[in-house]
């Protein structure tokens, strides 16, 4: 209601009682309390009525011109909280309720009784007793011969100046205890009188006044010194009050060792004050001093007994003395260890000193765990510019017994500290000096049977960490890819954005895609996300393990090109060039670079990139430039010019590790071979009398180099198109971005999608519709190699698994199809995400049932992904969550052993129980050396676990140090979502693989592989997946498995192929002579072997053979009836269509039996950026960044007409 100036017609009463009527303007205004109404003492008339009231007409005029009165009524003035204008209210306000006021007049108040004090103790010191003697007014009454003198205790001598100054401090504080006895009545003065420190007030300051008005009392003993009493209550007051003023709180421990030294001080103080006074009526009185001293040593139990009283007077005090203390003190040392104890659970403050001085980062977590508090700690650590730094952890749950024993250790107790307390708390951020702050990370509790509501917790945490300390950088953890959103995108305004958010099923599903496109992708990444020096396996005995624990070092680098000693000499070159010339000399991998006008990070941007000044490279190397020394070394051979000494030196293995490597070299070589398509090394004349050469790489890329590319092109698509009947055919598959993207901030990417979406009905597996008729993965015939993927749910984070299936550069008669494996029916919003991509299908059930393996078609699939539960996630014991998915992976293993099985766990530890084999001696050697590198206190301790190496199993919880990594390196998540093809820049490469061939073993050592990519398809390759054949240590369960094939090798005369293990990055030599030599060399120790092996072991082998034959028909025998009960097919025409029993007859009867024993004779491993010396093996995978080939396109709009694609010209790297 606007309320202006109005015209208000009044009638008061004049003075006479009579009524008149006046017409003012008043103007009244709008108050922040409403309106306010000055009529100013008049009174209204009561007889209203007798004015006449104003015409029709006139109201209308009124009511027109705003001239109508504002309201009908008188207006009246109302005041508000009288009640605080009395003059007692006035008094209470100033001394009690105002806190600045208040905690002055305490401030004051102890002063006094501080003052009071002071002036006893020179009371004291001025004492003459003789001369009390001969001026007391009753000294002719007291008798010479009693032992205790009590005029001495009831009269003292006080000088003139010290009693007037003690008359007015006791008038001063009795009229400000009236006062405040006044201001603090409630209805019982006898409550408000019999308050201990009234009484004393009283005691000490009545007297006093007394003395004014009678003289011959200014010489009687006042016990003064209990002020000390009233100076202790009063600190306590002003702490209060001060804390009021100031709206800070010490810690209550503060407080309550403050309250326990005043006490012990009151009590030494009120002892030794008593004591001396009473000694006076002795016959040797103590001084203050030797009274201060009894005190000290009686309190402290020491006695020595050099200083006692004398009189019983003083003997009494000291019993009620050690009486009150022994009450008073333990109770004040409760308290004391009560809090504690609670400061203990609750952690304590973090200094704001040491925080203004020093730099410190927050970690936040629901609950921590002492897994989660080792690889954060030694990730934070592990680089040298976090040294310094104090980790600050607060977390709402009380620390349990490890954690506690953890942080006690001299290492992490002067660096961390433990904060009971809740982010959403403003006083707990305040603890912990969330505003000075250099990072925050919040970490979601991923054990949570909700994981949506977990997701919630952590948004409302980031949110309040950006409320109170908008400056300070977040390290977000999301579960759930639809809720990154919120912490993402939705801080907006001043609020700067938290640019550091890691999506757990983001990256989870997308490299478990990626590592049944690549194999041990997972093991790849995870390796360049935890820093480590390559020090791992170092001492151990197996050449495989000290190549692949120090490659482990390799990680990613970043530095700017006009700086750098590694790239500087290649500006205005080629990017290919400057990654080739960079490997070759100092041995470092150049991935990626960032423009210096440009946010964007480019993976392999191609040739047609020329390195410039201020272009960031991002390399992987063992460490970064700048803690690297360079010396260029002189080779004897006048061919070879300097490399890096640090970078190129030569591997230096033993002798037996290269001749095992060139026996097993010659039996590649040996093998038969047919004709391929790949292509054979270049000769001359046909003779093939020359060595192959290579390329070179040219520093600026001309025009004959750069391969257009189209779009929609696919030259598979026309070639496959009429005999492949399950592929899409080019008519029914266009290349573009998905329609439907399932949640908010997913990054569009290019793939195969379905010309027309497919209906719902027609996304089932197992059940027939009205367009298909197909029931089971064998009726739909498909030709390529399935992927199934056992899920509970259908989340939105399952999309990031098939997008890198379905990206446009994979070529689409290679597509596999993909089944997921469902518990529970996926939602309609998914299915419409999944519905535009071909050969993707669904059903449900789970990997506990056989049924449900058999009819999605499990012994047609390549992969088979099993994803951790949810349900699981959370078990009552640790370590327990992933009991049933363990025991069902090794039930798959054991019925279909030569499926490629890929398992999520929750916990890294349990990774030691997947394709678990009883009394596995080598198994308990890689135990001990796990021990030992965790000992050293390696973060990769996990590394040398088969099933890790291989990249058949991955935890996302080793990824967590993905996002420790971004505090000190902030390119490494957008550089792994380039990876994981998770993000798409334009002008970006993406990460595949290539296997080496028979064919291909010409090209020798990686350095010239390198060349040879880099010259021909501008790819660049990080690092290769290698597989090697070993002999492990005899076990229970390697004599079933090999001694069929003993056996059959025993009864053909043959003898008995050794498993070698083979051997890369040495020098090895190539003489034909030497390789004989090697060979005969290697035979004839394997005849020596197996003469000298136990006699026990070959008595055991028909027993265990038999056994391992029963086993293996009771398996076929059961998934046969399973079959025949679900109506599946087990009759087969040729090799090629081969059903499920065949199959299951093939690999148990031994017919396959050679893949079985590859399998569980052999282990697989990571190298990341080996050296350029390293030679390359038959079927190693080598992992490549290939460049964009969209990144050059024309701008022209694309069509769906088929064409060819124009590829590079190297048909010999069979791509994966």
């Amino acid at each position: 209601m606007d309320l202006g100036a109005c015209y208000t017609n009044q009638s008061f009463v004049d003075d006479e009682g009579s009524a008149s009527r006046s017409s003012a303007r008043r103007v009244t205004s709008c108050a922040a309390n409403g309106v306010v109404l000055n009529v100013q003492g008049l009174r209204t008339a009561v007889g209203e009525s007798d004015v006449p009231p104003l015409q029709c007409r006139a109201r209308f005029r009124e009511l027109l011109l705003g001239d109508q009165p504002c309201q009908s009524e008188d207006r009246v003035h109302v005041e508000f909280y009288v009640n605080e204008n009395t003059f007692k209210e006035r008094l209470k306000l100033f001394f009690i309720k105002n806190q600045r006021s208040s905690l002055r007049i305490r401030i004051f108040n102890f002063c006094l009784k501080v003052l009071t004090c002071v002036l006893y103790i020179i009371r004291v010191m001025t004492d003459n007793p003789t001369q009390l003697r001969n001026t007391c007014i009753k000294c002719n009454s007291s008798t010479q011969n009693n032992e205790i003198n009590w005029e001495l205790i009831f009269w003292v001598d006080r000088k003139t100046p010290v009693w007037a100054i003690q008359v007015i401090v006791a008038s001063i504080s009795f009229m400000e205890a009236m006062l405040l006895m006044y201001l603090s009545y409630k209805g019982n003065i006898w409550e408000q009188m019999f308050q201990v420190s009234f009484l004393l007030e009283m005691l000490n300051t009545v007297p006093f006044i007394i003395t004014i008005f009678w003289p011959t009392l200014r010489n009687l003993f006042i016990p003064v010194f209990l002020n000390c009493w009233l100076a202790k209550h009063a600190l306590e007051n002003m702490i209060n009050d001060l804390h009021r003023a100031i709206q800070r709180t010490h810690s209550a421990m503060f407080n309550q060792v403050l309250i326990l030294i005043c006490t012990l001080l009151c009590l030494v103080f009120t002892g030794t004050c008593g004591i001396q006074h009473l000694e006076r009526a002795g016959r040797n009185s103590l001084s203050l001093f030797n009274s201060l001293y009894f005190c000290i040593v009686t309190f402290s139990t020491v006695g020595f007994g050099d200083v006692t009283p004398q009189i019983w007077p003083s003997q009494l005090l000291v019993v009620v003395m050690i009486c009150v203390a022994l009450v008073v003190l333990p109770l004040q040392f409760e308290e004391l260890i009560y809090l504690w104890m609670e400061r203990q659970k609750s952690g304590g403050n973090y200094s704001r000193h040491r925080a203004q001085t020093e730099k410190h980062a927050v970690l936040c977590v629901s609950s921590l765990k002492i897994d989660l508090l080792m690889d954060f700690l030694n990730e934070f650590y592990a680089h040298p510019h976090t040294q310094d730094y104090y980790v600050v952890i607060l977390c709402p749950c009380e620390a349990d017994s490890q954690v506690r024993r953890v942080l006690q250790i001299p290492l992490w107790s002067q660096r961390v500290i433990y904060l009971q307390g809740s982010v959403l708390k403003n006083q707990d951020l305040l603890r912990a000096k969330m505003d000075d702050a250099e990072a925050c990370f919040i970490l979601s509790s991923r054990n949570e049977a909700d994981r949506m509501a977990a997701d919630h917790q952590t948004i409302l945490r980031a949110w309040a960490v950006k409320d109170f300390a908008p400056n300070c950088p977040l390290y977000v953890q999301i579960l759930k890819p639809e809720n990154k959103f919120h912490v993402k995108f939705a801080v907006v305004g001043s609020f700067p954005a938290a640019d550091h958010v890691v999506c757990e099923e983001e990256f989870k599903y997308a490299l478990l895609a990626l590592n049944c496109l690549c194999p041990a992708t997972s093991t790849l990444v995870t390796l360049l996300v935890h820093t480590s020096r390559g020090q791992e396996g170092q001492q151990s005995p197996e050449q495989w393990q000290r190549m692949y624990g120090r490659c482990s070092g390799n990680e990613v680098y970043h530095i700017c090109l006009s700086d750098s000693m590694f790239f500087r000499e290649y500006e205005n070159k080629s990017f290919t060039y400057a990654a080739f010339h960079a490997h070759k000399k100092y041995g470092v991998c150049l991935i990626g670079i960032k423009r210096e006008d440009n946010k964007s990070i480019l993976l392999n941007p191609g040739p047609r990139h020329i390195m410039a000044a201020g272009d960031t490279c991002y390399y992987i190397n063992i460490t970064k430039e700048e803690n690297s020394a360079f010396t260029v070394r002189q080779e004897a051979n006048q061919g070879k010019s300097g490399h890096c000494d640090i970078l190129n030196s030569p591997s230096g293995l033993p002798v037996h590790s290269i001749l095992a490597s060139m026996v097993a070299m010659d039996f590649q070589n040996t093998s038969p071979t047919g004709d391929t398509a790949t292509l054979a090394p270049p000769t001359q004349n046909g003779l093939g009398s020359r060595r192959p050469s290579i390329a070179p790489v040219l520093e600026i890329a001309d025009s004959a180099s750069l391969l257009p590319c189209d779009l929609l092109s696919d030259q598979s698509e026309d070639e496959a198109a009429h005999s492949d009947e399950d592929v899409p055919s080019a008519s029914e598959c266009i290349k573009g971005y998905p329609p439907n993207s399932p949640y908010i901030g997913s990054s569009p990417t290019l793939c195969h999608l379905l010309l027309q979406k497919a209906p719902f009905c027609c996304l089932r597996l197992d059940q027939a519709c009205e367009h298909v008729s197909c029931e089971d993965a064998k009726a739909y015939g498909f030709k390529n190699k399935l992927i199934i993927v056992s899920a509970e749910t259908a989340g939105n984070g399952l999309y990031n698994f098939i997008v890198p299936l379905r990206a446009y550069y994979r070529p689409r008669r290679e597509l596999n199809p993909v089944v997921l494996l469902l518990d529970n029916l996926p939602d309609e919003h998914f299915l419409e995400a999944i519905s535009c991509f071909p050969m993707v299908y669904y059903m449900l059930g789970n990997i506990d049932n056989l049924d449900s393996l058999l009819q999605c078609g499990v012994l047609y699939a390549d992969n088979l992904v099993v994803v951790d539960k949810e349900s699981t996630m959370s078990a009552e014991e640790d370590y327990m969550a992933d009991a049933k998915t363990i025991v069902n992976v090794q039930t798959m293993f054991r019925l279909f052993p030569s499926l490629s099985i890929i398992t999520e766990l929750t916990h890294p530890s349990n990774m030691r129980f997947m394709q678990f084999r009883a009394k596995d001696c080598y198994s308990l050697a890689l135990s001990r050396l796990e021990k030992k590198e965790r000992d050293k206190g390696s973060n990769l301790a996990f590394m040398f676990r088969l099933p890790f190496a291989a990249g058949r199993v991955f935890s996302i919880s080793m990824l967590d140090t993905l996002l420790y990594q971004c505090f000190v390196k902030d390119y490494m998540i957008p550089i792994t979502r380039l990876l994981l093809g998770l993000d798409t820049t334009p002008g970006s490469g993406y990460l595949c693989a290539m296997r080496v061939c028979e064919s291909d073993l010409w090209i020798r050592t990686y350095g010239r592989l390198f060349q040879k990519l880099c010259s021909t398809s501008s790819e660049i390759p990080i690092g290769i997946y290698r597989t090697e054949s070993h002999m492990f240590q005899p076990s229970e369960s390697q004599y079933s498995v090999s001694s069929e094939g003993w056996s059959d090798t025993k009864e053909k005369g043959e003898e008995p192929k050794i498993l070698t293990r083979s051997s890369s990055g040495s020098d090895q030599s190539e003489h034909p002579l030497l390789r004989r030599k090697s060979m005969h060399w290697t035979r004839r120790l394997s005849r020596r072997a197996m003469k000298r092996s136990d006699s026990s072991f070959f008595s055991s082998l028909p027993k265990l053979s038999a056994s391992r034959r029963s086993e293996r028909e009771e398996l076929t025998e059961l998934v046969r009836n399973r079959m025949h009960h679900l109506g599946l097919h087990t009759g087969f025409k040729d090799v090629t269509n081969l059903t499920a029993s065949d199959v299951m007859n093939r690999v148990n009867l031994g017919y396959l039996q050679g893949e079985l024993n590859d399998q569980q004779n052999s282990l697989s491993y990571v190298l990341v950026n080996p050296a350029p010396d390293t030679h390359l093996q038959l079927n190693d995978v080598v992992f490549l960044i290939r460049p964009d080939p969209l990144a050059h396109v024309p701008a022209e709009p694309p069509t769906r007409a088929p064409c060819k694609e124009s590829r590079p010209d190297t048909p010999e790297l069979n791509r994966v």
